[in-house]
């Protein structure tokens, strides 16, 4: 009953024309003439112009009868009730519309005396003056209609016949009726329209609009007018004789534009905002148009189809597509500018000289290494006053119990990001000419693309670590060296599998083998590797040993690489606890103890040596010492991790440490002297520099983006599992909506059911993107450490995960589940609804997924961003206007549907489907409803009809938005920090 009230109210005050309310003293906007008199439009007569004619013609001006007052009309004139009847020829309601050429010639000849108009210039002019009655849509000077007003909701309220009448002049010059006495076509000569609408014969109001063009084809004429203006008759039926149903207040102050649009089916339509809004994007359908025009021939073969006023054609595009081809224009001129800027620079690298030639042959060392972590209770050292030194061509054993700072130091030495305040000097003295060292740092723990082989991952990492300008063969060559020198042949083409046990694929000891050859393909001048023997047995652990032996010694010329003149490398490793042979294979031993050093020196049984004399002389001293005894043939590291965990290096005397910095003088060949320092600059630690510094990467933006774009197709192409899921699933769930609301009718229910239908498909892509979230989650930690590494971009990172996660595993089963649901739901049945409908949920997604991305980049802990991305798909839902009038929240928490995405998706997808001129159809209480979907809309979820083309800018700005942030957030935060 509420909506039936609401419907009734907003028809009582609801126009069909626009309207500027003005003073007149002629009604039907008559003009005053010269003699006092009024200048009436064809067909209307009288003092003031409120009588319609009746019988006669229009060539009868102000000669002609008028129809009288109707005491049973209210006083009004009546042409049902007077007895008015057409004469032969004419038609139409008051009879304006001629029907043959033979009743416009008789009624002009009965005026001027003459069958032709201009007859006596024809035959100079060799012209067919012929009157004749043109009855196509088409207007050529001035043509009227006549149409029968068939609404069932205006019959529900008005339920006789009502009767619209228009005059439309385009060049009244070229009329006959231009000197017809008491008439008037045009107030100014210019193209203008003239209306009176009746109701069971009585005239109602009237309109007139002026600035008017007309748009012809071969199926339809429209009239566009620009300024119109509107008059209700008082107490007529529709102004004031029924207050329940007076239109006076509405008609009246109306303005805006209208278009009227005729075909040859006898069909119009009448097209302004109000009557869009009630009868649908086609306006008020009217029926049975008859329409006629008294011209000559010579007007008709002189237009040949154009006058004054006149167009033919298509009409021009929209501000909204205008706008909307200038952008998309401008971001393809955007990518195609980037892309062959890209390859440009691809070019050059390619064809530039190759300027290898060395690697290794760089010493380390450091001095005064201290390391604090702040926190409210005050600064904790982690590392106090490390010295040391590891010359190219050594492998270093770093020693410690647990907590005494290998960890923290190996990744100072390796240049990673760290926390905590650093202080002291990392130098590489012998580094040539200046030029940064290569540090290769091996971490803890594997991180590996599970899905590559061993061989593609070695092959990625080489591709985008060496020069372009060094060829693909050189590159390969140098894979195949690494994977035979690690012992990798037989699983070379072995997918690598999840390093945590929970898949299948290589064992511990291979997968910390090809860790450590990710980092040898990039010809390292330094290695440094965190407990590379960790977790493998001790077969496993002496062959990884081994290799890094045969590193330190022979470097980059190990592996037939192009480096023709490699040098040894400095290879430094953090240590647990060795077997004695392990131990026996390093060079030179930094012993750790709550970060202090307490050794630091030549391997081998020179620890146990320098200890043992050590606690010789504190015995010799004071008769005792808190050094172990070293008792021969036990384990060296053994002996050396019993002294660092029992005996704090506070407890070790001065002269102990003395003697122990002492015997870290190394032979020549170790160390290098205040002259040989100074023949090669010192180079900062990497710690101590900006690694982002341009020019950081080996290979350019574009080859970075083409081997990650090659990768995620392999990855994609060998795990199909969530690519076919998302397919599959949304082929069901598109099946299911779509059956669902199968073929949805065309009522009030019906149209609710529609938009619930569009609001579970916005509803299902904000879930559903949760996977990109765990996606992301799930290869963080990968792209962390290639990152760090300088492998690539993260922009080139993230256009690759668009174009191989966005597009297959995203928008595809959006069109995919859209598609199939549109056509079972029966949603507008034309192309161009039906790919602005899926635009929208296209862009919907692209905005779910950079949002899904944003989360999975700012939160470290994954089940926090779900829980964060299902919350937010719960607002959405609540501020989509689905559930909720979005009116009637209340104004503290109404704001809050401005920064609803699903509010714009479904206010653009509703008003979508509305613009296709879907009408509903329906009876409610008894009473005939045939009005437009878009008051539905309106009042039942508050979209505005205009808003498609603003929804879709936002949207746009959603996905701007997302993803500038995204590329902060990933260049910024998505960064290795330990």
């Amino acid at each position: 009953m509420l909506l039936r009230t609401r419907i009734l109210h907003t028809l009582g005050f609801a126009s069909f024309f626009v309207s500027i309310t003005t003073a007149q003293s002629c009604t039907n906007y008559g003009i005053s003439s010269a003699s006092g008199g009024c200048l009436c439009p064809p067909g209307f007569g009288g003092s003031n112009c409120s009588q319609p004619g009746c019988g006669g013609t229009i060539f009868d001006g102000s000669n002609r009868s008028l129809a009288p007052s109707s005491d049973a009309s209210g006083g009004f004139p009546n042409l049902t009730s007077s007895g008015c009847s057409c004469t032969s020829g004419w038609r139409g309601e008051g009879c304006n519309v001629c029907t043959t050429a033979s009743a416009c010639q008789a009624a002009y000849a009965a005026v001027s005396g003459n069958a032709s108009s201009g007859a006596a210039t024809a035959q100079a002019s060799g012209l067919n003056e012929t009157m004749v009655c043109n009855t196509s849509p088409v207007v050529w000077a001035a043509g009227e209609l006549s149409c029968q007003v068939n609404n069932p909701t205006l019959q529900a309220i008005y339920p006789l016949q009502s009767t619209l009448n228009i005059q439309r002049t385009l060049n009244a010059s070229l009329s006959p009726l231009l000197n017809v006495s008491g008439t008037v076509l045009s107030p100014n000569g210019a193209p203008a329209v003239y209306a009176q609408l009746f109701y069971s014969g009585v005239e109602q109001f009237y309109c007139s609009a002026s600035s008017c063009t007309q748009t012809s084809t071969s199926t339809s004429d429209t009239w566009t007018c620009s300024t119109l203006q509107c008059q209700c008759i008082p107490n007529t039926s529709f102004c004031g004789a029924v207050s329940a149903s007076n239109l006076t207040g509405t008609i009246d102050p109306l303005s805006g534009p209208l278009t009227i649009v005729c075909d040859n089916t006898n069909t119009c339509q009448f097209q302004q905002q109000v009557i869009n809004s009630l009868f649908g994007s086609s306006g008020l359908t009217l029926q049975g148009c008859v329409y006629g025009e008294c011209v000559t021939q010579a007007v008709i073969d002189t237009s040949n189809g154009t006058t004054s006023g006149q167009t033919t054609g298509f009409s021009p595009l929209s501000s909204g597509v205008i706008a909307g081809l200038a952008v998309v224009g401008s971001l393809i001129g955007i990518g195609l500018a980037s892309l062959i800027w890209g390859w440009i620079l691809q070019r050059a690298a390619r064809n530039r000289p190759f300027e290898g030639g060395l690697n290794g042959g760089v010493d380390v060392r450091w001095s005064n290494i201290s390391y604090f972590i702040r926190s409210s209770k005050g600064d904790k050292t982690i590392l106090d006053s490390i010295n040391g030194h590891v010359a190219a061509g050594e492998l270093m054993a770093i020693f410690g119990p647990s907590g005494a700072g290998k960890t923290t130091l190996v990744e100072l030495i390796a240049g990673k990001a760290k926390s905590g305040l650093f202080t002291g000097s990392i130098t590489f003295p012998s580094s040539a000419n200046a030029r940064r060292p290569r540090v290769a740092f091996v971490p803890q723990t594997d991180i590996l693309p599970a899905v590559l082989t061993v061989r593609e991952a070695l092959t990625f990492a080489a591709s985008l670590r060496l020069p372009e300008s060094l060829s693909s063969e050189r590159k390969a060559a140098l894979v195949s060296a690494v994977i035979s020198r690690l012992g990798l042949e037989d699983v070379a083409e072995t997918r690598i599998g999840a390093t945590d046990g929970s898949g299948r694929g290589i064992s511990g000891g291979e997968a910390r083998r090809v860790s450590i050859g990710l980092e040898l393909v990039g010809c390292p001048d330094i290695l440094v590797c965190d407990e590379p023997t960790s977790g493998l047995d001790s077969v496993s652990a002496r062959r990884v040993v081994n290799v890094l032996k045969e590193v330190a010694q022979g470097g980059g010329a190990l592996f037939g690489s192009a480096e023709e003149h490699s040098q040894g490398v400095a290879v430094i490793c953090s240590v647990h606890q060795p077997s004695s042979r392990l131990y026996h294979s390093f060079d030179s031993v930094l012993l750790l103890s709550r970060g202090r050093a307490l050794y630091s020196g030549p391997g081998g049984l020179a620890p146990a040596r320098h200890f043992t004399s050590a606690r010789d002389a504190d015995i010799g001293q004071t008769g005792d010492s808190e050094l172990p005894p070293y008792e021969e043939g036990h384990n060296v590291a053994d002996y050396l991790l019993e002294i660092a965990s029992a005996s704090p290096a506070d407890s070790i005397s001065n002269a102990t440490i003395l003697e122990s910095k002492h015997d870290t003088q190394r032979p020549a060949t170790l160390n290098r002297n205040s002259d040989e320092k100074a023949k090669g600059p010192d180079v900062e630690a990497l710690i101590t520099r900006n690694r982002g510094t341009t020019g950081q990467y080996a290979t350019t933006f574009l080859t970075q983006f083409q081997i990650l774009c090659g990768r995620e197709w392999r990855l994609l192409r060998r795990d199909k599992s969530l690519f076919f899921t998302h397919l599959i699933i949304s082929a069901i769930l598109g099946v299911f909506c779509g059956g669902l609301y199968f073929q949805t009718g065309y009522t009030i229910a019906g149209f609710q059911s529609r938009v619930g239908c569009l609001f579970f498909l916005g509803s299902l892509i904000a879930f559903s993107s949760l996977s990109s979230l765990y996606n992301i989650v799930e290869i963080r930690p990968l792209f962390v450490r290639e990152r760090s590494n300088s492998y690539y971009s993260p922009t080139a990172w993230l256009l690759s995960r668009f174009f191989f996660d966005v597009i297959p595993i995203r928008i595809l089963p959006t069109i995919i589940v859209s598609t199939i649901t549109y056509w079972m739901a029966g949603l507008a049945h034309d192309a161009a609804h039906f790919f602005k409908f899926l635009f929208i949920l296209v862009l919907y997604t692209l905005v779910m997924t950079l949002f899904n991305f944003l989360l999975a980049t700012l939160f470290h802990n994954g089940g926090i961003a779900i829980l964060i991305s299902a919350l937010t798909a719960l607002y959405q839902m609540t501020y989509a206007g689905f559930f909720v009038h979005l009116t009637s929240i209340p104004p503290v928490l109404r704001w809050l549907q401005w920064l609803c995405p699903l509010k714009y998706t479904l206010e653009a997808l509703s008003v979508n489907e509305v613009g296709s001129g879907l009408m509903i159809v329906d009876v409610l209480q008894g009473v005939p409803i045939n009005i437009s979907a878009e008051l539905i809309m309106e009042m039942l979820f508050g979209f505005d009809p205009t808003s498609y083309y603003r929804d879709v800018l936002v949207l746009f700005a959603f996905i701007a938005g997302f993803g500038i942030i995204l590329i902060g957030v990933v260049w910024l935060k998505l960064k290795e920090k330990r």
